[in-house]
């Protein structure tokens, strides 16, 4: 075989591209791994705040979007998180449990960087070249590819398209793989930032920018799902992972509401309290629960009528009111940080043109899809990276 000609090239060095090219030159395939950035991985090193959010305890099918629900089934279940952390486990990698059987690296992302690096050695069939930029892949016959590329003309059997999303463009995500997806007849569902913290211009904006830095626990829902985790207030709106979850299922115009409470029940808390305590004034009861600079925030919000009056002297309809409204605060986002600062991108190829056994392009033998690229995004909690090793598994059975 010649120095240009392989029987792989992967498009991207990420999680899925490097799961692929080791577990496809385990099968004896000579791979050729391109990357446009100058480093590999970078989304890898920089996931989890560096310590690398790599899979979750509890995976299933409803932890993916995807306008196809059911594509995920099959690379899911053939290649499961305990095949990832059985590998995890192997290189003797320490990692620790968070809320919701998120798994992270104790000692940082650079870890599993580094056995997927380790696990493509292993062979000598795999060439990784960093700063290459694709231009056009092109079928050159029925059983192989030409891929024209900053560094010159290569060729393959087969062609995996690992190329992610647009999100975090600063760490060399880029559309090529969608051009490419275009150029070979696929369907492309629209695509918009996921996992991404809101954004306000009304003036909710002063509110979120006067508590930047304050955290509570709280539920944010729409009619599509609800996320019970963390919120944060930020200077220009709210982050943290409830929100981050939510903006999955959120579009510009529409509206969300939030629960600040979501473990009390205030109405019988309330009307508790006007019994045990009527001299007590709202806030004094609520800063046992919330932050103080919260609770302020909210009163002028929420009940600044009655904010001097006594438990005691205010209606059962209005702490009904008032109980309602701290349940259910509603609020409407002008949009979100966008890509910039997105972890996932939604939409992308579609699914159906893609067999959910192979990866493979229905539409163009030997052209595969896996990852970001694809219609499918992961729940925040390491789901992205469990796609990322089981459909990178699915290809290199095939390529």
């Amino acid at each position: 075989m010649s120095s240009n000609q392989y029987d792989v090239i992967i498009l991207g060095a990420g999680a899925s591209g490097l799961m692929a090219a080791a577990l496809a030159a385990k099968r004896g395939r000579k791979v050729l791994v391109m990357e446009k950035a100058n480093k590999i991985g970078k989304k890898i090193l920089m996931s989890g705040g560096g310590k690398c959010n790599f899979t979750n305890l509890y995976v299933e099918p409803e932890n993916f979007i995807s306008h196809n629900p059911h594509f995920v089934i099959s690379a899911l279940t053939r290649y499961t998180n305990w095949d990832f952390i059985g590998l995890v486990c192997e290189y003797g990698i320490e990692y620790e449990e968070r809320k919701h059987g998120q798994l992270f690296t104790l000692k940082g992302s650079k870890e599993i960087l580094n056995m997927l690096l380790n696990e493509c050695d292993k062979t000598g069939l795999v060439d990784i070249k960093c700063s290459c930029e694709v231009k056009a892949v092109n079928a050159i016959t029925d059983h192989r590819f030409q891929v024209a590329t900053s560094l010159g003309y290569f060729e393959a059997e087969s062609v995996v398209v690992a190329s992610g999303g647009l999100s975090i463009p600063t760490l060399g995500g880029s559309g090529i793989g969608y051009e490419i997806a275009k150029k070979f007849g696929h369907h492309l569902y629209p695509t918009r930032a996921g996992l991404v913290p809101f954004t306000f211009s009304d003036q909710f904006k002063e509110v979120t920018t006067r508590l930047s830095g304050n955290a509570v626990e709280a539920t944010l829902s729409n009619e599509l799902n609800s996320f019970t985790e963390a919120l944060l207030f930020t200077h220009r709106g709210l982050s943290g992972p409830s929100s981050l979850q939510l903006s999955n299922y959120w579009d510009v115009g529409q509206r969300f509401k939030i629960n600040f409470l979501p473990s009390m029940d205030l109405q019988e808390f309330f009307k508790a309290k006007k019994t045990a305590q009527p001299k007590v004034l709202l806030r004094t009861l609520l800063v046992d629960h919330l932050p103080k600079s919260v609770v302020l925030e909210l009163q002028t919000l929420i009940w600044s009528d009655v904010a001097e009056t006594v438990i005691g002297n205010m209606s059962d309809d209005k702490l009904e009111a008032i109980a309602q409204r701290l349940h259910t605060f509603e609020v409407k986002p002008s949009g979100t940080e966008g890509y910039r600062t997105a972890e996932v991108t939604l939409g992308g190829v579609d699914t159906t043109e893609v067999s959910s056994k192979t990866m493979e392009s229905k539409k163009q033998k030997g052209l595969y899809f896996i990852g970001e690229i694809l219609d499918v995004s992961g729940h925040l909690g390491g789901y992205n990276f469990q796609w990322a090793w089981a459909s990178a598994h699915a290809a290199s059975q095939y390529v």
